[in-house]
């Protein structure tokens, strides 16, 4: 069986019987891609096909069409992960099989066990092995921390926690691999297609501090930014206050799916396409992401800068006293001691900075965006949000207040907190998964926006929770920013740029790419309409 379902105004999802036809599949379309797809996601019984969206209709003959490799080519890759059977879980996992502790860590160190797919989060490989006996229930509640390294089960799976996070699988051991490395190329240890096997850490080499410290979440690092303008040499920023979020933030990292990576960036990426419009950068040049305004930053040497994104009252404080008002969309010019200062939003919620020249950082994986979920961003920043005390470099040019392309608000004007906001929605690829009247709520509710949305999600609240119609789990697949999810409880998700690469609630619509931009402005306090639309709608990407 092979169904063609619509992700989104730009995506595809195909689901096939079971894993080695998604295998298969993935093979397939890795081998002889369709014209005008941009990536594949692969996952459980589906691959995610992202395409470029005026091709949408061609690429779905083609998936059609095509057919499932003879078989997967064989892994020329194996690694041997050293393990700790000591994990919180062991004795109850044990249980659940009819095994003894012991004979659990044996039996995972016999299997031979390879990569599937990958995601949740970079580096997390789901990993299927070769011995029958692992099929084990998630928990019942999930953990807010999993450390790192943890080695854990899950179904049918066994996995490795590249960092922190939260999780519900069953542990059963700990690692010091590093199975996410920035320093190694590709930094993920676990790629589709890996042979890995499990062996007692207290028989293998033993690993070296380094080692250790590659394992795990990149460190924070110092207060302030190692950077030429520390000595005068370049302009910089100084972060006084961030605000309630600062962010480094471009136009993403696309196609590192087979990483676990997902594209992250700008949540308004046309805001940030004007502001370094008007500073004279090109598009994708890396701005500063302001969530809800109230920032203060000291300017180092001399530059233009430019706001766009949500509205904000925001001004430069001379070294003198003077206060000069800094208009959206209009280059501003300043020099040595000012201070921009940003007062809170009043509609929108994200405001973007450029400055000519860019930042001075370095970039991991192609790209300054500042990932959230997953801990990547600028090699200096390791992947955190700017805090006080921070200082960034630019690539200052000359200061000057020549006007390079000054940006108008669009027509439409953002949300403010208690006002309403329409997003067109194509349905699926689970809408199936739901009861009729969940369509109706869905189409004909408003949603709040509560206070818990992030760059993750905007996380709804309404009157009529959306009933499923097909109970159980779904396994995980590949997702969409704009993907509308709904978890158990009924209230609807919509994933903004730092959701998670795959997901196990189903999805029920997603909002067209040309309302993307406006869904990273929706304030906590604002009402969410949907809309149904065609999938042909055109816009930004």
């Amino acid at each position: 069986m092979r169904r063609i379902l619509t992700a989104s105004d730009r995506a595809l999802l195909v689901e096939v019987d079971d894993l080695e036809s998604a295998v298969r599949l993935h093979a397939a379309l890795e081998e002889a891609p369709p014209v005008g797809v941009v990536e594949l996601v692969p996952a459980e019984r589906t691959v995610l096909v992202r395409c470029e969206p005026r091709r949408l209709p061609e690429v779905r003959v083609a998936l059609e069409r095509i057919a499932l490799a003879a078989r997967t080519a064989a892994a020329d890759r194996c690694v041997e992960i050293p393990v700790h059977y000591d994990g919180e879980d062991l004795d109850e996992v044990a249980e659940h099989l009819g095994l003894s502790p012991a004979e659990v860590a044996a039996r995972h160190q016999t299997a031979t066990w390879r990569v599937a797919f990958t995601g949740f989060a970079p580096g997390f490989g789901y990993l299927v092995g070769d011995d029958p006996v692992f099929d084990v229930p998630r928990r019942a509640s999930p953990r807010a921390r999993v450390p790192a390294g943890a080695v854990a089960l899950a179904g049918r799976y066994s996995g490795v926690y590249p960092r922190e996070s939260p999780g519900g699988w069953q542990l059963i051991g700990r690692t010091d691999a590093a199975l996410w490395d920035l320093d190694r190329d590709p930094p993920a240890l676990l790629l589709p297609g890996t042979t890995v096997r499990f062996v007692d850490a207290s028989r293998a080499h033993p690993a070296t501090a380094a080692d250790r410290r590659r394992g795990r979440p990149a460190p924070l690092g110092a207060r302030a930014v190692d950077m030429p303008g520390d000595r005068g040499i370049a302009p910089a920023v100084e972060v006084i206050e961030p605000g309630l979020q600062l962010l480094v933030q471009d136009l993403g990292r696309p196609a590192r799916a087979h990483l676990g990576v997902s594209a992250s960036g700008a949540a308004d990426r046309g805001a940030l396409r004007a502001a370094n419009a008007a500073v004279g950068n090109g598009h994708g040049e890396a701005g500063l992401e302001l969530l809800g305004g109230g920032a203060r930053l000291r300017l180092r040497g001399a530059g233009v800068l430019a706001l766009a994104g949500a509205e904000v009252d925001a001004a430069l404080v001379h070294a003198d006293g003077g206060v000069e008002p800094v208009p959206r969309g209009a280059p501003t010019a300043f020099r040595e001691g000012d201070e921009l200062v940003t007062g809170f939003a009043t509609r929108g919620v994200r405001a973007l900075v450029a400055f000519r020249g860019g930042l001075a950082l370095t970039p991991v994986l192609g790209s300054l965006a500042t990932d959230t979920l997953a801990g990547i961003g600028p090699r200096e920043l390791g992947g955190r949000a700017l805090r006080a005390g921070d200082v960034v470099p630019l690539r200052g040019l000359s200061g000057g207040r020549e006007a390079v392309a000054p940006w108008s608000p669009a027509p439409c004007a953002l949300p403010a907190p208690g006002e309403t906001v329409e997003l067109r929605v194509v349905l699926g690829p689970r809408d199936d998964w739901f009861a009729a009247d969940a369509l109706d709520a869905l189409l004909g509710d408003e949603w709040a926006a509560t206070s818990r949305s992030d760059r993750v999600g905007i996380r709804l609240e309404g009157s009529r929770p959306l009933a499923r119609a097909v109970p159980g789990e779904l396994p995980s697949e590949g997702t969409e920013t704009g993907a509308v999810q709904v978890p158990p409880h009924g209230h609807p998700v919509v994933f903004l740029p730092d959701h998670p690469l795959t997901g196990g609630y189903p999805v029920i619509a997603s909002v067209v790419a040309a309302d993307l931009d406006l869904a990273g402005q929706i304030p906590p306090g604002a009402r969410v309409r949907f809309r149904l639309s065609g999938p042909d709608v055109g816009g930004p990407s």
